[in-house]
């Protein structure tokens, strides 16, 4: 019988575990069980997230995928309770370390869209919302975006209504090595980043509000195509709901941050596998 083509699924899980591989050790310390490592356990939280399930589910159909289980070196699965631990015990360095790792999977060429988009965090039962008096019911995400492979270079998450402007500036300190050119609309507009930006070597490519005529002037003196590329930030974050969902299942708050973080892992990862794709199909 031929052998059947490794699917789109495979490929991620492989990756992901190449990637887990690169980030951390085996073990999380020396008095580990060790049945499971934390590799196994960081594909399958990626995993989770990429199927937009739950643990229960995800486990259930891992009986019925032998390749990926033996992918993983997978002996036998771990419970839902086992899953869950793991994902509270990983902190957000580890979460952080892999997503700057999945950016260097993928081409950039530092030109870089910052936009904020809302997830819902009330995907939990009302009365649970309600009890903790949860008055916000969006968390506030930025991303900050590549647009020449639309990966996610870095992201921020708060449940307040930070203003976009007080956001920008520790996105731009934090990644001053991959912008080159920053794209922003009238939310970023405050001259504090824009000082920010040229001091640090970013060129800022920001609209401004239009107070008076000079900021009309300003703002028809934009380069049009250059600024156009800002879009592609809304197609990220309407990619992200659209596969990976518009809300978080976690109920605790750094719960929701990690689990943003996973779902900007995930869509470089797939972002990296469909170039590849692509590349291989081209004669």
């Amino acid at each position: 019988m031929e052998a059947l083509p490794k699917s789109r699924l495979l490929q991620f899980v492989e990756q992901a575990y190449h990637l887990a591989r690169r980030a951390v050790a085996r073990y999380s310390s020396k008095f580990s069980k060790r049945r499971y490592t934390l590799h196994q356990h960081i594909v399958l939280l990626c995993l989770k997230v990429r199927k937009n399930t739950t643990y229960r589910t995800l486990l259930d159909e891992l009986i019925e995928m032998p390749r990926i289980r033996s992918a993983l070196n997978l002996e036998g699965l771990p419970t839902p309770s086992t899953l869950c631990k793991a994902f509270n015990r990983l902190d957000m360095a580890v979460w952080r370390v892999l997503l700057n790792l999945s950016v260097t999977l993928l081409p950039t060429n530092g030109v870089v869209g910052i936009d904020a988009s809302g997830f819902d965090r009330s995907h939990a039962s009302k009365h649970y919302t309600k009890r903790t008096k949860l008055t916000i019911q969006q968390l506030k995400v930025t991303l900050l975006v590549d647009t020449r492979s639309n990966a996610i270079l870095d992201v921020h998450v708060t449940t307040t209504r930070k203003h976009d402007s007080k956001i920008a500036p520790s996105l731009i300190m934090r990644n001053i090595e991959e912008v080159d050119i920053l794209l922003g609309d009238k939310g970023y507009d405050d001259q504090k980043i824009r000082a920010l930006a040229r001091e640090t070597g970013v060129r800022p490519l920001i609209k401004h509000r239009e107070f008076s005529s000079l900021h009309k002037a300003w703002n028809a003196r934009l380069d049009t195509n250059l600024y156009g590329q800002r879009s592609q930030n809304e197609t990220v974050n309407s990619r992200l709901k659209r596969k990976y969902g518009a809300f978080v299942r976690s109920r605790d708050w750094w719960k929701q941050f990690r689990e943003l973080v996973i779902k900007c892992i995930v869509h470089n990862l797939e972002r990296n596998l469909a170039i590849s794709n692509e590349e291989s199909d081209c004669p």
